[in-house]
Parts: C-alpha cells; structure tokens; sequence
C-alpha cells in the first residue's frame, strides 16, 4: 500500500445545457479528449505513461458510451497501452472516479492514473439511460421513488428551510462564483474549448448571472409544486415515508437549483515515486475516502453521513478541515448539511457552486475537486472535503491534504 497523490487538475468550463449553449456542437468525446490532452500536455507526459483513466459518465448512452473514457484516450494520445473505464455513480461520478483512480494507485495496481467525468447534457440529456428505479413498480414502490425536487422540497420542511433561505443561498452563490472569475481564482484549471478549427469558443462558465438578488428569484415559481400535488403526486408518496411531515413546502425552482449545463473534468494521481521519475511536484495527498448508502427516498442527505465517515476514516474531526465543498444539487442540500455538522458558511463552497455555475452530472465530483484544491492554494490553507449528495439515496467523499 502507497499513498496517492494528486499532481493536476483541469477542467473545461461548464456551457448552459442547451441546444443554444456555446458547448452545444461540441462531442462529449471532443470535451473529455481536450482535458486529457491538456493534462499530457502541460505535464509532459510520455505516452503510455498513465496506466488507467477512469470517467464518470451519467448518461452513458448514444455519443457517450461504448466506454468514452477509452476512446478518449485513443483520441487524446496518451498512448495504446493505457487503459479507460467509464462508472455511474449518479451525481457523484465524477469524484467516484476520482477515488477509484486513486485507489489504483494506493493498491499498487497503478503508478499513475486519471480520475474525472464527461457530461454534454446538451446532446445526451439527462435520463437518456432509462432504468428500473423510476419506472418499475416493483422497485420504484419499495423506494418511495419521488423525484430529486420533491426530495429536496421534503428537506427543506423538514428541517425548516424558508424559500427566502434557499434564494439567499443561491444569490451567494452567484455572488461567490462571478468574484471568484474576476478575481482570476479558477485561471490555472479552467482550459480552453476549442472547436474543429481550433478557435476557441468558450473559455469561462457560462450561467454565472452576477445580477442575481433575492427580487429575480422572488418571481420565479416552484418547479415541483404541480409534481407533488397532482392527484395522485408525489407529496402523497413522500408522506408515506416521512408522515410526520402533514405538508411539503415546495421552495426550490431554476433559480436555487443547480443549472443544467455540458463539461469534462480530470485529476491527475500517482504515486511519489512515479511523480519523480516524471518530474511532476505533487499538490496534495489524498487522506481518506468514503462512499455510503443513504435512505433513497429523501436521497439527498448522504453528504452529512458520508462526510463522517470520511473524517472518522482520517481520524478528523468537522473543524480540521479548512475548507468544505459540497455540490450545489439544491440549495437545501447545502443548508442541511451546515445545519448538521455545525459547519459555517464562509467554509463551505467559498468560490460559489453549481447553482451558479452548473452541474454537468459525470464531471461535477472532479471539478469541486480541483476548485477546492486551487483554494487551498490560493490561501495557503491544509485540509479540504469535497462530497455529493446522490440519486437514490447515497454520498461520496474525499479529503485531501496540501503538500
């Protein structure tokens, strides 16, 4: 056993998820081919040098299956002897990969490896992979299988979040992200887009609205009051689980949600060793990670209990960590996570997070990942925790530590 450490990070930015984003025309294979070409390249990696790469892919169906991450590979020229594996873990793909990279590494089966995700939810869109869980009574029964807003609206009352709550959150959030791109905080790991011909055709994120306050978000309506209020709706089937709750407060819409948008993310891992032979300075060390199931109704609560487990992991406590990053699925998500673990805000998600920026289902994990670890940087703190909440009821986490 060795310990991994991560030497790169690099993300494209996220493209509003529309036909008429500026990612659009681009293949989710073109997107998860220019961060690998962009790891190789400005670490001067020779070919073959990488033993596995490992995307997370949410969708993986149409122009992102047949296993994408080996493709890119061929496509990116790391060369013919490096292997590619692409793995659902729902929101929490791309930090699944991430660990699962990492855990090649730290049981020897890799000296070097790639963890990260793909999302074009613009042209693959989200639900395009079926499956059982929504649709097949004999399971969507036994999980009181409720939309991921009715779970979300189901936190909010239950812990007593307001929709004034979850709208100032979300105003932060964008607040957060448009200072962290003027300040220039996101420079050194947010790589061109470039089309066919080379010109570039996207180089920040795209839904950042800076002008967001608590007025704009007051006038927009609840995306899943009708869902969960329709005879028979889903409230009905959430209460059946949780019937201490006589009435869903529906809170969350577009505005306090996380946006739907296309992107691609990688970490670059290895061993000590490995770095040296490649003169590559590592960044940090990966220090624990954890992955849990969660009740799957509710289903966006994992964060609290995987987060302690990843701590109890690395014999750490909440106020260890210097910096906490959790995926903006739902304003909600965030707030209770706060609420439990008695973490302050100006730890958590300090750049700003996918309400404002986007959720690009496979490549989120692998790029909170890499925004965390630039923030460290920045600010010469130690220990940071990234973690999703996930569909179905689960959590994935992971701590690093600055070297």
């Amino acid at each position: 056993m060795t310990d991994a450490y991560i030497f790169d990070a690099v993300r494209t930015p996220r493209g509003r998820g529309k036909n008429t984003g500026s990612l659009h025309e681009i293949t989710a294979l073109s997107l998860a081919t220019q961060v690998l070409e962009t790891i190789k390249s400005r670490n001067g990696l020779p070919e073959g040098a990488v033993d596995d790469v490992v995307l997370g892919v949410v969708s993986p169906v149409g122009e992102q299956g047949s296993v994408i991450a080996r493709t890119a590979v061929i496509n990116a020229g790391l060369g013919e002897t490096t292997g590619g594996v692409q793995i659902n873990r729902f929101c929490a793909s791309g930090l699944e990969a991430v660990n699962m990279a990492a855990a090649k590494v730290i049981s020897g089966e890799a000296e070097l490896a790639i963890g990260g995700g793909v999302e074009s939810m613009s042209r693959v869109p989200m639900g395009s992979d079926g499956g059982a869980w929504p649709t097949d009574p004999a399971i969507a029964l036994k999980a009181y299988f409720v939309p991921q807003g009715i779970s979300a609206d189901l936190i909010a009352t239950k812990y007593g979040f307001s929709r004034a709550d979850v709208d100032a959150y979300a105003v932060e959030s964008h607040k957060r992200a448009a200072r962290a791109w003027a300040e220039g905080r996101f420079k050194n790991s947010v790589l061109r887009v470039k089309d066919q011909l080379g010109v570039t055709i996207l180089d920040r994120d795209e839904t950042v609205r800076p002008s967001t306050d608590m007025q704009s978000l007051g006038a927009l309506e609840p995306s899943f009051k009708a869902q969960g209020e329709m005879m028979p709706g889903f409230d009905a089937v959430i209460m059946q689980r949780y019937p201490e709750v006589e009435e869903v407060n529906h809170v969350h819409h577009a505005g306090n949600s996380s946006g739907i948008v296309d992107g691609s993310a990688g970490v670059l891992i290895g061993t000590l060793e490995m770095g040296k032979r490649l003169g590559l300075k590592p960044r940090a060390k990966i220090k624990a990670m954890a992955s849990i199931g969660s009740e799957p109704s509710i289903m966006l609560t994992g964060p609290e209990f995987v987060t302690a487990k990843a701590l109890k992991k690395a014999g750490m406590a909440v106020g260890d960590i210097d910096i906490y990053e959790l995926n903006e699925a739902f304003a909600a998500v965030v707030l209770r996570m706060m609420q439990a673990l008695d973490i302050p805000h100006d730890k958590m998600n300090v750049n700003g997070g996918a309400i404002a920026m986007g959720h690009p289902l496979g490549a989120t994990g692998a790029m909170i990942l890499g925004t965390v670890l630039d923030e460290l940087e920045r600010t010469g703190k130690s220990t940071a925790l990234a973690t999703l909440c996930v569909g179905a009821g689960m959590g994935t986490a992971t701590i690093i530590e600055r070297v």
